[in-house]
This record gives C-alpha cells, structure tokens and sequence, in this order.
C-alpha cells in the first residue's frame, strides 16, 4: 500500500444553493477524500475508520470500493451512527457546514482494531485533526501515528479545522501541536495558521509560528490560500508558488484534492529515493506542489467529493 489515510468518514449533504434548498448524498470525510484521491492518481490506498453498520456506513464504503480505495481496514459498528454533515454553498462555492457528530462511529475506532500489517506494508499515513476532538480517537491516532514511525513511514498532517466538531477547545490547541510534532509533512490553511497564531502568540507576527512548527520534527510546511499563493517552508528553502487560476463553483474537496495530489506525487518519488533525500531538493518539492495545486484546482471546478478528484490522466 502506497498512502494509508485513517480518520473519519461520513456523508456530505451538499446543498443545490436553491429555494427551497434540497440537498444530495455524497460519500466524504477529509481522509476518506484523500484515499480516494490518492487511487485515482493511480496510487495504492487505503481508508481505516470505523463506519456505522447503517445504510450510510456501507454505502460510504462501497463508494470507496468502487474508487479502488482498499476497504480491508475499515470496521463497522452498530454502537453508533455514520456522521453527517449539511454543506450550503455560497455563490462562489464556498462552505458552511452542520455536524451531526458526536456521537458518530468514526469516533469508536479503537487501537486494538489497527492490524499490524498495515503499518508494514505502507509508505505514507495520512491523518487530520478530526479524528484529535475526543480524548479516546485522539489517543488512537497518536497511536497511529508511533506505529507508523516505529515502520518508518512518512507522516502527513492536514490540520482540516473545524471548530464546530469540538465539543471543547480546552485541548485542542495542546492535540494539534502534539501531532504536529509527530508529523513530517503538514498542510493549513491560511485560516488555520491565524488560528494557532492567536491562541499560542496572539502578540507575535505568524512567521514566528512558522518557525516554532519548523523546530518540531516537521520537514514541509505547506500553507494553502484559496485561490492565492502556496507558500512552502523546509529547514533549508521557502517560497510561494501560485496555483492554477479557475472558476470555483464547490471548495468541498479542493483541500484533499491538493492534499491527496501531494501524496501521490510523493509516493511515485519515494519509489526512487528516501524522503530525506527528495526534501534537499527545492526543484523537486516546487514540482510535487505544482502537481498538487493543478489537483485542487481541478475539484473546485466540479461538484461534490469523490466525483469532483482528479485522475493523472486529468491533470496531464
């Protein structure tokens, strides 16, 4: 397996932006995105998560098999439901959400159902920080992630806030910084970046946040802005790359397109050499990110998740 992306799934409820509004089943879930993103560039994924044993639950999944996402991790409850979110667009596509989690299965996967070959025969893990709002989900994905750096895998991190999911900020900012001290590659948003800005050093500038994620274990800073430049920061480089200028009309899965992009991309190259070497390389890092902005572009263009990612065969 290429990239294994663990976290939640759940059903995205997008909004026809008419009236009266009706709205239209969607399979999702930032992980499940990135999974299936990594598949349709012709890479080897799976998803591990734990999925409602209801009609959302299997169809999530079979909507995953039918992707070419490998399903052999995923576990089906019937203590709780699959989550769903509500997704209303404005007229330039963006989106405000409402949750129905907690309580919701993703948030009942446990450490005792991770199979330990999944952390052998993997190159890269992928999680974001929906699965740190409850102590107990949170403690698995740090579990996770230490299986994954015992197996030498590359650890990536989308942060994918979503404020409205915790049921408390007390330990959020303390669970973001653990994992991202547990990661190599990270990626936020603009947004985010203010946000840990503010409640860590709201007196100081945010280079000086940039600079204290550099100091944990991170390699790759990524830091996404809409439609405006990506900048990128390692120990030895930085700079801004623009991405592709398009026509928006649904930034549901823009985010994991990019992400999911970018670890294709990574995975291909890791084929060749260690991340540690590929990471020297300022020419390499600006084409891998190059590839993933086209990604993104691409899906904002389109409706809905999993239908909106992009082939290879769409981005070449």
């Amino acid at each position: 397996m290429s990239v294994i992306c663990f976290g939640e799934a759940l059903i995205d409820f997008l909004s026809n932006g008419k009236e009266p509004e009706a709205f239209t089943k969607y399979a999702g879930g930032a992980p499940a995105n990135v999974s299936v993103a990594v598949a349709k560039q012709g890479e080897k994924s799976a998803f591990c998560g734990m999925l409602g044993d209801d009609m959302f639950g299997h169809f999530i999944n079979n909507e995953l098999q039918n992707h070419k996402v490998n399903t052999q991790h995923v576990r089906f409850t019937k203590e709780a439901q699959t989550a769903l979110a509500f997704v209303s667009l404005d007229k330039d596509g963006e989106r405000s959400f409402s949750f129905y989690r907690p309580p919701a299965a993703d948030l009942l996967f446990r450490a005792e159902h991770f199979e330990p070959d999944m952390f052998t025969s993997s190159k890269i893990l992928h999680v974001c920080s929906n699965s740190l709002t409850e102590r107990n989900i949170y403690l698995t994905t740090i579990t996770a992630m230490q299986h994954a750096k015992d197996n030498g895998l590359l650890k990536s991190f989308d942060m994918n806030l979503r404020e409205n999911l915790w049921p408390s900020m007390n330990h959020c900012l303390e669970r973001i910084w653990h994992v991202l001290s547990q990661s190599d590659v990270v990626k936020l948003s603009s947004e985010e970046l203010a946000f840990l800005n503010e409640h860590a050093h709201p007196e100081q500038d945010q280079e000086k946040t940039i600079e204290a994620i550099l100091k944990t274990n991170v390699r790759l800073l990524l830091i996404t802005d809409g439609p405006k430049d990506i900048r990128y920061f390692s120990e030895a480089f930085s700079g801004n790359i623009s991405p592709p200028k398009v026509q928006a009309v649904d930034t549901t899965a823009g985010g994991d397109a990019f992400v999911g992009g970018l670890l294709a991309e990574l995975s291909r190259k890791l084929s060749k050499s260690a991340f540690m070497e590929l990471i020297k390389s300022e020419k390499e890092i600006i084409d891998i990110i190059n590839f993933a902005a086209k990604c993104g572009a691409f899906a904002v263009t389109r409706f809905g998740a999993f239908s909106s990612l992009p082939t290879r065969h769409d981005i070449d």
